[in-house]
């Protein structure tokens, strides 16, 4: 039963702007004690009704405006905590996490302010909390509108008319005499400053809303109250929250898995360069426009080629088409010849158009490089073809990684082929973990699972458990999407080699990092402005991931995450998390161009990169655009990956022998096929 609510921990003030003139600002109060009626003392153009409503743990706030006559007014809403600021983290879903000190002064963060309010869609649910840390208790906000519109901006700071209507407020956190406070409103506003383009603050933005005469808007959110044993703990209560009240479904089927491999698979045809020693899949630095192949050759993290060439094997042998698997065959006869360092280690990034080869070498990288040989070799071994010559050069490369490895398990984050550390920051290890565990289960060498049950002791007292999920990403020094995700993934793989307590442990910690990644991906669909493109074309957000505190923009990066996500739900009786990779799953193959459809991208197959769903930009375009540039190669790989949901068992069962987890290998039951150039 819902209660009238105390307003003693409220407060809020009105703007009133008349064109070319400053706004004007007015505190607004109860127009008696017990009154729901808003004033400010004086005569407004508009009236105000605050109605709020309690039960359990949950306020429901309700404002209704209405317009005397024409008025451009922007309204601000204040829930004061008992928190001492200082004492407190806080937490706006996929764009602020604990208080982004992690990030560089040029982005949000703590090194400019220590209070921060931003407009929702730059949220993956429109919610911000704040956690205090003595007590354990927490308090948060959510918008529980319909968000269906938003309008064009002239401008991205100062005081600003929107050009129409929006549905789009903001929400944040502020120090209030010392006192933490949620500060929420409409339309939207950013303060101190604004975030603009990568590495960009502006002047703070305040924007006005007009009503006609009796025109009227109604605005409403919850603000919760509860407690909880850690940071991470009430990031997970805050998502299963915002889940259950947003409330995401799947889309509609737009492609069939067939379908869609068979259109990401011309990327595979197009991309193809011989040109070089290193043959590849061209794949980063490429016109969205138009993705002419160039000279850059990418192991991992964008380029992904060793990824795509087993994709374009497995696929181009399945549906014999024998030019994909001829190519992709080359791709690692070139890198077994040419691909490695006199040191042992995988050439990364090789642009032979500008002959320049970087001597600088990431733990992220190199793994990623050895993930797509070992998932080559095991698919192989599985029909029975064995690699020899690769297997050395794995093991070698392999021996690399164990002398890299730190004494508290951790890996640096960049290095040189001599070993030598550049980045000692360990938040990259997390990708060194699922190679590892491949290791031991294909060459079942004892010392590599004693390296993954290393990092698995970092992950967990470094990462998982103190909730810093940061610089996993090579292109940014920040809290990331992907550090949570590598981190969930990691122990996903752990659990899948060991049993017992510690296959119990590894799922703790998997489920733990999984709802922390969780927070990245969006529950709701941002509105866009007519003429903003994505909008135009239908684009729904929900399923796709913010990217960083840095980059913020949304995109495809899941790659095995929703198996996880499906493993997890049936192991711990989770079921929003297979709910939520049915979205997942749905929604991220929208954008897939085709000869029907080309969602602005210049060839079928190239999925885009650069999605850019609210007021930023990586340097071109803005909302509802792409960036001109982006990198197709780690973009087809991902969805591949997610269209391939029993990558992992498969490599796992494909061990000939018996693994610790129970499952025992040979070879694969059907014949093998007929493939080229054997």
């Amino acid at each position: 039963m819902w209660s009238p609510a105390s307003a003693g921990s409220f407060g809020s003030r009105i703007y009133i702007k008349t064109p070319g003139n400053p706004s004007r600002v007015y505190d607004l109060q109860p127009q008696s004690p017990g009154s729901s009626v808003l004033n400010a003392g004086e005569d407004l153009p508009l009236s105000i009704r605050c109605e709020s409503f309690r039960k359990g743990s949950e306020t429901k706030i309700i404002l209704t405006i209405t317009a005397a006559e024409r008025v451009y007014y922007h309204l601000e809403h204040i829930y004061r905590t008992e928190f001492a600021h200082d004492d407190c983290q806080f937490y706006m879903p996929g764009f602020w996490y604990h208080r982004n000190l992690r990030s560089p002064k040029e982005a949000p963060s703590f090194h400019t302010g220590d209070s921060w309010q931003v407009r929702e869609d730059r949220l993956s649910a429109p919610l911000t909390g704040i956690y205090d840390e003595p007590s354990g208790r927490y308090c948060a906000v959510l918008r529980t509108d319909s968000l269906p519109q938003d309008a064009l901006a002239c401008h991205n700071s100062g005081e600003v008319i929107l050009s129409g209507y929006t549905s789009l407020g903001f929400t944040g956190f502020r120090n209030v005499d010392s006192r933490a406070a949620l500060v929420f409103g409409y339309p939207w506003s950013e303060a101190p400053r604004s975030y603009i383009r990568k590495l960009t603050l502006a002047p703070e933005v305040r924007t006005f809303d007009k009503l006609e005469k009796g025109e009227m808007r109604r605005l409403s959110w919850s603000v919760f109250e509860g407690g909880s044993d850690s940071y991470s703990a009430m990031v997970s209560s805050l998502w299963s929250l915002s889940f259950d009240r947003l409330d995401p479904q799947p889309l509609a089927v737009r492609y069939t898995p067939a379908a869609a491999k068979s259109l990401l698979s011309q990327y595979f045809a197009r991309s193809y360069v011989d040109d070089y020693p290193l043959k590849f899949y061209s794949g980063v630095e490429l016109r969205t426009d138009d993705p002419r192949s160039n000279g850059i050759a990418e192991v991992g993290f964008i380029g992904r080629v060793l990824l795509n060439a087993f994709n374009a094997w497995e696929y181009g042998s399945q549906t014999e088409q024998a030019e994909l698997a001829r190519n992709a065959r080359s791709v690692f006869d070139s890198y077994l010849q040419y691909g490695f360092t006199p040191g042992g280690l995988l050439r990364e990034v090789v642009d032979f158009r500008q002959q320049r080869e970087p001597d600088v070498y990431s733990i992220r990288r190199q793994s990623e490089g050895v993930y797509a040989l070992l998932t080559y070799l095991a698919y192989e071994k599985s029909y029975g073809r064995t690699h020899r010559a690769w297997e050395s050069r794995i093991k070698t490369l392999l021996d690399r990684f164990l002398q890299l490895q730190q004494a508290d398990g951790s890996f640096p984050r960049k290095f040189r082929d001599d070993l030598s550390i550049v980045d000692s920051t360990g938040g990259s290890t997390p990708s060194a973990t699922l190679p590892l565990a491949m290791a031991y289960a294909y060459f079942q060498d004892e010392s590599y699972l004693e390296a993954a049950r290393r990092t698995a002791i970092y992950l967990e007292h470094a990462i998982i458990s103190a909730a810093d999920y940061f610089s996993s990403t090579l292109d940014a020094n920040c809290e990331d999407k992907e550090a949570s995700l590598y981190a969930a993934t990691a122990m996903y793989y752990m659990a899948r080699i060991t049993k017992g307590a510690e296959r119990r442990h590894y799922t703790d910690l998997c489920r733990q990092a999984a709802s922390f990644a969780l927070s990245w991906y969006y529950l709701w669909d941002v509105p866009f402005a007519p003429g903003q493109m994505l909008g135009d074309l239908g684009f729904h957000t929900r399923g796709w991931g913010n990217v960083s505190v840095e980059n913020n923009h949304v995109d495809v990066f899941v790659f095995e995450f929703a198996s996880v996500l499906d493993w997890l739900s049936k192991t711990c009786g989770e079921p929003r998390f297979s709910l939520m990779s049915a979205v997942i799953r749905s929604s991220m193959l929208q954008l897939i161009p085709s000869e029907e459809m080309m969602f602005g991208i210049g060839r079928v197959g190239y999925c885009p990169e650069v999605v850019q769903h609210t007021t930023w930009d990586y340097g071109k375009n803005g909302k509802g655009f792409y960036n001109d540039i982006f990198a197709p190669g780690w973009t087809v790989a991902s969805l591949w990956q997610l269209l391939s949901p029993n990558r992992v068992e498969e490599f796992f069962s494909s061990c000939r022998t018996e693994c610790p987890c129970g499952r025992s290998g040979g070879k694969r039951s059907q014949q093998p096929l007929k493939q080229p150039n054997q």
